[in-house]
């Protein structure tokens, strides 16, 4: 398996360039156009490394840094951008940021900051995660978006299997209502938030067939997949 990193840049040309070069090394690079997408993309698989710019539509790099920081603690980020101010550099930092490359910047040094901020983290490169989840009595397939019970079968929408495969990884943890809405929406306004609270009422419905499954309402932070032996 090879090291998996997400690029994030909403310049095409130098999007194309850079995932080129890295990919010459060896990496496998997913490439986003606006913070939005990259946020979401990072909920639906699993990467070693981030790459983002910092001006972008819809969610800029120090935002898209800090949603990231939310759910990942360790995962190495580095910033790209044309600021090279010091309070622009400290902004980097403070949102969660451990490197960061001013454009324009050369191949060499890009690829020798990626090995150096990989070494940094113990990575551990294993199999593709099998596509079907077990939920208590339950089987999730997350590719086909159906959950299956002895007693109970359907066909989940794509944005009720998103938010059901977000809280089972997080199972018995607190999910941030935020986390959820730009995860599968791309933004966290007043309307997608009472389009969450729509579908967690049907996931509910959807999972009662076993009694030791819950997902409960954390008032005014998220949600939490509950599971009991």
């Amino acid at each position: 398996m090879k090291i998996k990193i997400l690029l994030v840049e909403d310049d095409t040309n130098l999007g194309f360039v850079i995932s080129d070069q890295l990919r010459s090394e060896g990496y496998a690079v997913t490439l986003c156009s606006d913070g939005a997408e990259g946020f979401k993309q990072f909920n639906e698989d699993t990467f070693h490394m981030c790459i983002f710019d910092v001006m972008m539509p819809k969610k800029d790099g120090f935002s898209l840094a800090k949603d990231i920081r939310k759910v990942n603690n360790s995962i190495p980020i580095l910033f790209l951008t044309a600021k090279s101010m010091t309070e622009d550099k400290v902004e980097g930092f403070k949102s969660g940021g451990d490197d960061y490359l001013t454009k324009p910047f050369n191949s060499e040094e890009l690829l020798l900051r990626v090995a150096a901020l990989l070494r940094r983290v113990d990575i551990t490169l294993v199999e593709a995660e099998s596509p079907l989840l077990k939920i208590g009595d339950y089987t999730f397939d997350t590719i086909n978006f159906t959950l299956t019970h002895s007693k109970f079968e359907k066909t989940l929408t794509k944005k009720e299997a998103q938010i059901l495969k977000i809280l089972h990884k997080f199972v018995n943890q607190v999910v941030s209502r935020d986390v959820i809405l730009n995860a599968v929406w791309g933004q966290d306004d007043y309307f997608v938030g009472r389009s969450l609270d729509v579908f967690i009422t049907k996931l509910r419905k959807y999972l009662k067939e076993d009694a030791r499954i819950q997902i409960s309402n954390v008032h005014g932070i998220g949600f939490k997949l509950e599971l009991s032996e």
